[in-house]
């Protein structure tokens, strides 16, 4: 940071200031901005709201009253709203395609914006799995002073005397196609699971998302577990339009903030809380956008010395209200802090370290959500990055909410997941199987979809324990079991998941950090040059998505678009 007072209206003068920019102040003074307001610094306030889901539902509500902080600590703040794609919605279906490449369009929406119209400043407001990143992606490529605010998640849902999120909801349709439950307990569980608005409960993308970004220091230490419907929420937003405004005064920027032990710090709280996999994407993408230097077996590392302490859903117990009400993301910076796994002289945007906060940390007592250092769910995190003859550049497996380290057995090879769904309902998967599902990278998708539907229906009946699952797509946060997602290189860039067919014999093994077929590598390489992908299902979208699939990179890689 310089030592210099910064200019507060180090863009905007460019904007506003001068007689050659008089028509650009009429046409602001035509929409109800003073002479004034634009002698002020200008703030963007960029959010996703949307009528597609509840994600984001609030962001409009939240906007306001960041506005009104803004307008309260002297700047003047100017909204742009910005798009959104429902996982959960989409799930299953080609629509879902659109969601990886919505991260994309939502940094670069953002990122245009704020330049052309020369904020001097910028909040961004956040609710579902690729707004998180997005947002964090367009304030890394600006530069420019920036506090990130999540809009918080939905509270539980209630059926049958138990609380359930929309995972229960996903598992239900497997359990429903087994007989397990009828259509009736089905509709009234679909009626029950997702009572208002709010990012999905567990520790699914969303939330995994909004915990790093705190622990990465660009949220408010504390900001992140208010509920979306919690009063609270609202005094929230209204304190950052307020910080923004020191931010910007202090000169604080992302590159201040975003740093490589930053970085791990945000890796290691994934870990600890038994996150999504998705999380090792986005952080790889905002690592690249931020230009600090990031490698997916770093993730490995940081995973294998940090305890599993969070009793989380989707392996777990709790959902975020109860981490909210247990302490917070606070109380995970201080379980951090004491496994040493924490950098502590991080800066925030509160100005101040991220140890600071951690030490500033309050735990209800008797809270069961976040264990004690000497009782670990796991010794290590919820994680691991494999790599092995079928994952050259590395692959995810999820470790949380399940003891298996291990498993071998014949694959299962299906073109897409609709395929793969079709088999599972059809009840076409035994105890053993290695359900092979391809064509769904980033480029073969294109879009990499989530297998939620998937893994949540051998979940719902009874399967989970006894199969696995890999995927050059994407898991939902909501996955648990012995599942590998993220195989690099995927199919469609001629990965060696390409050469597998049914039958063949698939290790995966988290000890040795492995993913292998018992193939002979001229075998593979014979049977990849043989593999025609299988297109993807035509959609409205194509002209979209075809742009993304030409441009994109790596999952291995973060799955940036250059």
């Amino acid at each position: 940071m310089n030592s210099e007072p910064f200019d507060v209206r180090h863009r905007s003068r460019a904007l506003t200031e001068g007689v050659e920019r008089a028509p650009a102040r009429a046409y602001l003074y035509g929409i109800g901005y003073s002479a004034e307001d634009l002698a002020k610094p200008i703030v963007g306030v960029a959010h996703s709201w949307i009528e597609t889901m509840p994600c984001n539902f609030n962001n409009r509500v939240l906007a306001a009253k960041v506005k009104q902080g803004i307008r309260a600590a002297g700047g003047t703040p100017m909204e742009l709203n910005t798009i959104a794609i429902s996982d959960g919605i989409t799930m299953g279906t080609p629509g879902m395609r659109a969601s990886l490449v919505s991260r994309e369009l939502i940094a670069d929406s953002i990122e245009l914006v704020a330049d052309a119209h020369c904020f001097d400043a910028l909040v961004t407001i956040s609710g579902c799995d690729k707004t998180i990143p997005g947002t964090v992606m367009a304030m890394a490529r600006l530069d420019i002073p920036s506090v990130m605010l999540y809009g918080g998640s939905i509270r539980p849902g209630h059926f049958q005397g138990e609380q359930v999120t929309i995972q229960q909801v996903f598992e239900a349709v497997g359990a429903h196609a087994s007989g397990k439950i009828t259509n009736q307990q089905l509709h009234e569980l679909e009626q029950a699971a997702s009572p208002g608005a709010g990012a999905c409960g567990g520790q699914f993308t969303a939330n995994t998302m909004a915990m790093a970004f705190e622990v990465l220091g660009v949220s408010l230490a504390g900001s992140s577990m208010v509920p979306a419907e919690d009063g609270r929420k609202l005094a929230v937003a209204t304190e950052i339009g307020e910080l923004v405004m020191g931010v910007l005064r202090r000169g604080l920027k992302p590159s201040d903030i975003i740093t490589k032990p930053a970085l791990e710090n945000a890796i290691a709280a994934v870990a600890m809380s038994g996150g999504s996999t998705n999380a090792v994407l986005h952080l790889l993408a905002v690592a690249r956008e931020a230009g600090v230097g990031l490698v997916i077996d770093e993730f490995d590392a940081i995973s294998e010395r940090t305890p599993l302490l969070c009793d989380l859903q989707p392996g777990g117990q709790y959902v975020a209200t109860d981490l909210y009400e247990a302490g917070g993301v606070p109380l995970v910076l201080a379980r951090m802090l004491e496994a040493g796994v924490l950098h502590g002289d991080a800066v925030t945007v509160s100005g101040r370290s991220i140890g600071e906060h951690a030490r500033e940390a309050t735990e209800t007592p008797g809270q069961p959500v976040v264990r004690p250092l000497a009782d670990p769910l796991q010794p290590t995190g919820g994680f691991a990055i494999l790599r092995g003859n079928l994952a050259p550049e590395g692959c995810v497996v999820k470790l949380a909410g399940h003891s298996r380290r291990r498993h071998v057995g014949p694959a299962r090879v299906f073109e897409g997941e609709q395929a793969a769904m079709a088999a599972v309902l059809a009840k076409e998967i035994v105890a053993g199987d290695v359900v092979v599902i391809r064509g769904e990278g980033p480029v073969g998708g294109p879009g990499m979809r989530e297998m939620l539907a998937v893994t949540a229906a051998l979940v719902g009946q009874g399967l989970g324990e006894d199969v696995a699952l890999i995927t050059d797509g994407r898991f939902s946060g909501a996955t648990h079991g012995f599942m590998v997602a993220h195989i690099a290189p995927e199919a469609a860039r001629g990965g060696p998941i390409a050469a597998l067919r049914d039958g063949d014999e698939i290790t995966i093994d988290a000890d040795t950090r492995r993913l292998d077929v018992d193939l002979a590598d001229g075998e593979i390489a014979a049977r990849v040059g043989a593999y025609e992908p299988v297109p993807a299902a035509s959609g409205h979208a194509d002209v979209a998505i075809g742009k993304y699939a030409k441009l994109v990179g790596s999952a291995a890689e973060g799955a940036i678009t250059r």
